[in-house]
């Protein structure tokens, strides 16, 4: 029987300086891109300002709303004669 001198894995796993470990890259890689992905949403965010809309010139609504509203009000109102059948 012979013995040889064959390092274990485990001994040379232990040799291994830190980024090598494929799990090192897993735990930091997932909040990594989400720190990057949310740096690129905030500059997004600046540099695409939507514009303030105006709301001082009286009626806040366009006349292409203006069925919309009145529907909407009808709808909301109590009816004071029963439809005729």
């Amino acid at each position: 029987m012979s013995q040889t001198n064959t390092p274990s894995a485990s001994h040379a796993e232990q040799g291994k300086p830190w980024w090598r470990y494929p799990i090192v890259w897993m735990v930091v890689g997932g909040p990594a891109a989400v720190v990057v992905a949310s740096l690129y949403t905030a500059s997004i965010a600046v540099t695409h300002v939507d514009p303030v809309l105006d709301t001082s010139g009286g009626q806040t609504h366009s006349t292409p709303h203006a069925p919309a509203m009145q529907a909407r009000n009808h709808a909301a109102e109590q009816a004071r004669e029963p439809a005729d059948r």
